[in-house]
């Protein structure tokens, strides 16, 4: 698929130039900061030194107040709690944190995780019936709740009290719930909107902390389950999320849970420094599977565990959860490429809307990701569950989905999300009309140039600028994500040494030997998917390449690696350049 590359505006001039004197870094460095939006050397210093003393006040969320004085009532009455979240990363994560914490100050705390199939996402009836029958008098709900103004109404009079911690979007109405903690709630004033769901558990027990005295030493081991969360769960990694994030890898290298140590064994990546990429593609997806698979209560028993018997047990059950998942989501996404591909008219949309009541419901968010990787448009994909049409949404950048399936929310019988993804159910009867009216709305809104991959380049560089001394400080941007992405650069003139070659089983990757004209430095770089690239390589033809800066461990010897994210070559850029403006000749001599 031909990629569109978008070079970033570069900084401020005098602010670059401040921070090179400044910091004594050089002007790429510089620039990447300016960038980034740190202006000044106190910025940089907080950017590149978090501390956790900067976290913010707890108290400064509206409804903090009232939730840590209702759990403190609970305590103090011997009520029963039930520590209740949904079933992905971020809520199971915020129930372990949540349950882990308070086992060690409440007599009587259990966890709850709905079933995907029979209760669906977020606070349920059955969810509630539950807390009724066991005795269970106050429910803190985490990830979820903030729509759930009439199951919270039901509980209330059944004599249960919700404490809702979420982070997604409100609708009309707040629930009345005995405390609602949700940044983006309205008049909450919290300085910081992008938590995630497990963030704002951690605000939770941050407050009862403070409230009682409780040194925060006492739950600063359980950020390596926010980190988790933050990256699965794909919200900035800025500002607050930036400290969280980074205190928890630390954790996670240095003395994860036992249930975590348990994954990382098990996903092979023990012997390397864990970043945010091994929570993505590693540690994330096994935790998801459960949920996916079979219940999510085997993630928050894996995460929960107190002895490595029981860590090993129940990281093997998830484990192989994530094994099945594999299986299932290839043999979807295979089927619903098929049916695209089998269909002109479904080719030339602006939309992919897919419904197979056979699906499994639990990788219909996995396979729409995996189709845009094809189809690069807002796609959904839908199955049935419990004589309901239900699925997941994913977009491209740029474009607000949620505004899509929001307008559309007359034939939904519920939905949530945010701008890049979200899930939905209707009837089955108006999957037909659902087909219509989202491909209708997204086709007048989307934008030409959103419908093709775009990669945001922060600079260009010589091979010559990247020394030991770059490289070390390009390493402490880390941790990496939404709003601090890895940078990526462009480097022309670039040619292969002879020594590159194609890898992987179906040899369809490229293992690449570069060098750049004039230069004698040789970088290796790793190209996935690239293998349509290596004849023209080996021909000698030049070329631009574009890559973020990683390092490589093989057989104890850690080098730079090059990730190669896009190849163009100058004659074709010459070929478009005429076919859209004719040949330099003819404009010279016109």
């Amino acid at each position: 698929m031909k990629k569109r590359w978008n070079y970033k505006e570069a900084g401020n001039p005098s602010t670059v130039e401040g921070l090179m004197n400044s910091l004594g870094i050089d002007r790429i460095l510089a620039n990447l900061l300016a960038q980034r939006g740190i202006e000044t050397y106190e910025q940089a210093k907080k950017f590149f030194r978090p501390a956790l003393e900067d976290l913010y006040d707890p108290f400064l969320m509206k409804g903090m107040q009232e939730a840590v004085a209702r759990i403190e009532k609970a305590i103090a009455a011997g009520e029963k709690i039930l520590v209740y979240g949904d079933y992905d990363v971020d809520g199971t994560t915020a129930v372990a944190l949540v349950y882990s914490f308070l086992r060690k100050y409440v007599n009587s705390v259990a966890t709850y995780i709905p079933d995907r199939y029979s209760e669906g996402y977020g606070i349920s009836y059955t969810g509630i019936d539950f807390a009724i029958e066991q005795g269970y008098s106050l429910v803190i709900a985490l990830d979820c709740g903030i729509k759930a103004v009439e199951k919270v109404e039901y509980a209330q009079q059944k004599g249960v009290d919700f404490i809702i911690c979420d982070h997604h979007l409100p609708g009309d109405s707040i629930p009345k719930a005995a405390a609602v903690l949700d940044p983006k709630q309205p008049d909450c004033n919290y300085p910081f909107k992008e938590l995630s769901g497990c963030g704002v558990g951690f605000k939770l027990m941050q407050g009862f902390c403070q409230v009682k005295g409780i040194s925060p030493l006492e739950l600063y081991p359980l950020l390596d389950l926010v980190a988790v969360s933050i990256a699965s769960d794909i919200v900035p990694v800025i500002d607050e999320n930036r400290i969280l994030t980074h205190f928890g890898l630390k954790q996670l290298n240095n003395s994860p849970s036992r249930g975590l140590k348990a994954i990382i064994k098990l996903a092979g990546i023990e012997k390397h420094t864990i970043a945010i990429d091994d929570i993505v593609f590693r540690i994330g997806p096994r935790i998801n599977a459960a949920g996916r698979m079979e219940s999510g209560n085997s993630a928050v028993d894996l995460l929960c565990a107190k002895d490595d018997s029981v860590a090993f047990e129940m990281g093997s059950v998830v484990n192989s959860c994530n094994n099945d998942r594999k299986f299932v989501d290839r043999s979807i996404t295979h089927e619903a490429l098929r049916l695209i591909a089998t269909n002109p008219e479904l080719q030339n949309k602006k939309t992919t809307v897919l419904f197979n009541p056979e699906w499994h419901k639990g990788v219909v968010g996995i396979v729409a990701s995996r189709l845009i990787e094809t189809y690069y448009r807002p796609t959904v994909v839908l199955t049935e569950s419990n004589g309901l049409a239900t699925g997941s949404a994913r977009s491209v950048p740029g474009f607000d989905l949620y505004q899509a399936v929001e307008a559309c929310s007359d034939l939904l019988e519920n939905f949530g999300g945010h701008m890049y993804a979200a899930g939905l159910t209707m009837k089955v009867e108006n999957v037909p009309e659902f087909i219509e009216r989202f491909d209708r709305f997204v086709s007048e809104r989307i934008k030409p140039e959103m419908l093709v991959p775009q990669i945001d380049i922060d600079a260009k560089l010589n091979f010559g600028d990247i020394d030991d001394k770059f490289y070390r400080i390009l390493k402490q941007f880390q941790p990496f994500g939404p709003g601090n992405m890895s940078p990526v650069f462009v480097t022309d003139n670039v040619y292969d040494t002879g020594d590159s070659r194609l890898v992987g089983n179906e040899r369809d990757h490229l293992k690449l030997s570069l060098i750049q004209e004039d230069n004698p430095k040789v970088f290796q770089g790793i190209a996935f998917q690239m293998g349509q690239h290596y004849k023209k390589i080996q021909k000698g033809s030049p070329f631009s390449v574009c890559y973020s800066i990683s390092e490589n461990s093989y057989r104890g010897i850690t080098s730079i690696q090059l990730r190669v994210k896009d190849i163009q070559y100058l004659d074709e850029l010459l070929d478009e350049y005429n076919d859209s403006y004719g040949s330099l000749s003819e404009s010279a001599s016109e």
